[in-house]
């Protein structure tokens, strides 16, 4: 019996890009396709099977631990984008400024999307979602080069709006135009939370 269930869903890939090297910045270059194997997109400095532990994770691990990479991919969506920009008072935010690696157009509500959803294109890629992006400051910097007195109110109007990260569950090609076909756990929500 299958765990996860097919929604009728679609995400169209309107943006792709990448970021070479993260010590330069968080900035992305924009692309029209990225080549995906299980260390995530090919060149970029988000890749890897596994990732140094962060503040994401201090509850779990000491700053610096290596663990599983599940932050391979950043993934937005443009409605999103578009209502962080109005929060913010801006006429559009540059997805580049997030080091995105995904813009998606179609899916409501998706930065709460379901962890370990999945989303797959008609080749069969499929990247599998680890959870909810956090607003963090290192965009402002980004943001700050083009909206110098709004960038600061970036943290706030992005909460809960950040997108998702994500792995590769499958290898393959994301390409500008590709619909990425959401599926979700099949299960309750959990009742025990504290």
């Amino acid at each position: 019996m299958p765990a996860l269930k097919t929604t009728d869903h679609f995400g169209e890939i309107i943006w792709l890009g990448q970021v070479g090297d993260r010590d330069a910045g968080l900035r992305s270059t924009s692309t029209q396709s990225l080549s995906l194997d299980f260390a995530g997109p090919a060149g970029e400095t988000h890749g890897g099977l596994t990732r140094p532990s962060c503040s994401r994770v201090s509850s779990q691990y000491e700053r610096g631990t290596e663990i599983r990479n599940v932050r391979q991919l950043s993934i937005v969506s443009e409605e999103e984008l578009s209502a962080i920009a109005d929060e913010m008072g801006v006429a559009r935010l540059d997805p580049s400024w997030f080091g995105a690696s995904v813009v998606l157009r179609g899916i409501p509500d998706f930065s709460h999307i379901p962890p370990s959803s999945r989303l797959q294109n008609d080749a069969g890629t499929t990247l599998t979602i680890d959870m909810q992006n956090r607003p963090c400051h290192l965009p402002v910097a980004e943001i700050k080069v083009d909206h110098p007195n709004e960038a600061k109110g970036f943290k706030a109007a992005a909460w809960g709006r950040r997108g998702v990260t994500a792995w590769v569950e499958r290898e393959g090609q994301l390409s500008v135009g590709d619909q990425l076909q959401l599926h979700i756990p099949d299960q309750r929500a959990w009742l025990a939370q504290s």
